[in-house]
């Protein structure tokens, strides 16, 4: 696990180095008051584009304030009604529409009905975007310290992308590490029709506290939107995973088929203060141990404290065992901190 953590703490100082890489500000955004904005459109999520201009910097503009666009740069440009549309944007005329120019034509399309828009970039680094949250908690009287470190990486291309995410919970008693819990994930994700996805994962688990030195597994999972707009996402996934699991102790490696059903939403407010939410919940029924089923649940809320860049929140999580690994004396575990985040891109 030891080199998961210093390869990832390269990883940060490497993007941190490319995160201002160029970007021409070639596009336009018309104001509902008719006021005209040259920049660069970085993205709109959740009911923000997040715009970039000479002299203001980086700055966010509501969808409601938004009349229509211009640009001749290609988009991934996906729909209230799950559509994708890829192309360049031109204006209508006609207020909060905007036409989508297509190789094979143009669109007329309502600017609310746009739940999703990056940009198609040739350069790998302005293709990635992601945040690092750290945590830290420090008690006199039991002498107890809890670091933690988070965070995500996202890389975007047409239709699919990956997301590499991670959580690094570490708590020492003096000088001496008492519990150790930590995720890695590697997941690419296939945009298929219909709200419909698909993803394939590997991920890498350990939790002292649950007697799991180390959990390894593949799963591939079908993924339904159950609603996606201007301010929140909710999602269901389900499918099946292969794990291999190391324990404390004596006890044996085994090798198990699991199933794998997964609720995760996410939410922003974009109204002062900006709060961000994301939440999941995932139920692991054991096939090839029968009776053995864990649960995991994961609150990560936030709010902005200088633009959208920089964040306060807790993280917090609950794993559930049925069948505890190795010589575990407890069959659940959770934990609650502090962090600070920054974003990028």
């Amino acid at each position: 696990m030891r080199i998961f953590r210093v390869s990832i703490l390269l990883l940060v100082t490497t993007l941190f180095v490319h995160q201002f890489a160029y970007a021409q500000k070639i596009d336009t955004i018309v104001h509902i008051n008719g006021n005209i904005l040259k920049g660069d459109l970085k993205k709109l999520i959740y009911g923000v584009a997040t715009w970039k201009m000479d002299g203001m910097g980086t700055i966010n503009m509501e969808e409601v304030k938004i009349n229509t666009i211009k640009s001749p740069k290609m988009f991934e440009i996906k729909m209230k009604d799950g559509f994708i549309y890829f192309g360049s944007f031109d204006t209508s005329g006609i207020d909060r529409k905007a036409y989508i120019v297509m190789t094979n034509g143009r669109e007329l399309v309502d600017i609310s009905e746009i739940v999703e828009i990056y940009p198609i970039k040739r350069n790998f680094w302005m293709r990635t975007s992601g945040n690092f949250s750290l945590g830290l908690n420090y008690s006199k009287g039991s002498t107890v310290t809890t670091v933690t470190f988070s965070g995500s990486l996202s890389y975007r291309k047409k239709r699919s992308y990956w997301d590499f995410t991670w959580d690094d919970n570490n708590t020492f008693q003096a000088d001496t590490l008492s519990s150790s819990k930590a995720d890695f994930s590697l997941a690419w994700q296939r945009l298929l029709k219909n709200h419909w996805s698909v993803q394939l994962a590997t991920s890498m688990a350990q939790n002292s506290e649950l007697g799991t030195k180390r959990r390894t597994g593949v799963a591939i999972l079908g993924i339904r939107d159950i609603t996606y707009n201007n301010w929140n996402r909710f999602y269901a996934g389900a499918g099946l995973s292969v794990n291999n699991e190391v324990p404390y102790g004596d006890a044996e490696v085994t090798n198990d088929l699991l199933g794998v059903i997964t609720l995760v939403w996410k939410v922003y407010k974009y109204t002062a203060p900006k709060v961000w939410l994301d939440a999941n919940v995932a139920y692991l029924p054991y096939f090839t141990d029968p009776g053995r089923n864990r649960i995991t649940f994961n609150l990560n809320p936030q709010v902005s404290v200088i633009g959208d860049d920089l964040k306060v929140g807790f993280t917090s999580y609950y794993a559930y065992d049925s069948k505890p690994s190795g010589d575990a004396d407890s069959s659940d575990d959770y934990g609650l901190n502090l962090t600070i985040t920054y974003s990028f891109h």
